[in-house]
């Protein structure tokens, strides 16, 4: 029998500490899936830091997003990181469809032995073009979004190196944005597909001082900022052509 949209139930894996920007993530995956906000469960990491696969019995899906409070290459800092790797290992495995954004793709590349690089400045920082590769032409979640669309995109880490099993879909001059693995349904954005443009507003007031060095420099990036409906796109092509 058929999925309904009334009954999908997603885990969403949140890495998020300031209040309000946890409930503001959780109403941007709700909208751009075009799903009901109570479909949707969040495990917390910053309040729950340890938690084994398990969690992930019951769901139809697990979405992870963003962490503008910490850093995937500091475990010693943050003891949620390997149980969150783990968790993404274990969902590939049991083939539970997966969509992580940003932090989460910087997990996702951890998870399947890759490497994820920093830096201090020259980051990529709002709206920005994202080029496709032709397999994202036949790609369920990528098909019908046309090459070198915008989207939102705020990371000091980055990745330039796909491991095994994981096949790119989009690019920047800059590095990696997303891929599919091969075998299974897992995919995974550095950019922000559930931000729009009056989201990222929002946040980069919140986290002007970690991201922008100057008022300047700020208000050159809220310049930048356009509407990106086509990122929003891939996630009702997530839920409408991978989970329904």
């Amino acid at each position: 029998m058929k999925m309904q949209r009334k009954d999908i139930k997603i885990l969403l894996l949140q890495i998020r500490d300031d209040h309000k920007v946890r409930r503001e993530e959780l109403e941007s995956f709700a909208k751009y899936s075009e799903l009901e906000i109570r479909q949707i469960e969040i495990l917390n990491v910053f309040d729950t830091p340890h938690f084994q696969s398990d969690v992930l019995n019951g769901f139809d899906a697990l979405y992870v997003g963003g962490a503008s409070e910490a850093n995937v290459l500091e475990p010693e800092k943050y003891p949620f990181i390997n149980d969150c790797i783990n968790l993404i290992k274990s969902a590939t495995e049991i083939g539970l469809p997966t969509f992580a954004s940003c932090f989460g793709f910087q997990l996702a590349i951890l998870a399947f032995g890759g490497k994820v690089l920093s830096k201090d400045k020259d980051y990529e920082m709002g709206s920005i073009p994202i080029k496709l590769t032709n397999l994202a032409e036949i790609d369920p979640v990528f098909k019908g979004v046309k090459d070198e669309f915008p989207a939102l995109s705020i990371h000091r880490q980055y990745s330039v190196d796909l491991p095994e099993k994981l096949d790119l879909l989009a690019y920047t001059e800059q590095c990696l944005h997303s891929f599919k693995h091969r075998d299974k349904p897992l995919w995974a954005f550095q950019f922000h597909p559930e931000v729009d443009r009056a989201t990222v507003f929002k946040r980069l007031a919140i986290y002007k001082e970690k991201y922008t060095e100057s008022e300047e420099q700020f208000q050159k990036v809220l310049d930048s900022l356009v509407e990106t409906p086509e990122s929003h796109n891939l996630m009702l092509n997530f839920v409408n052509r991978v989970l329904l």
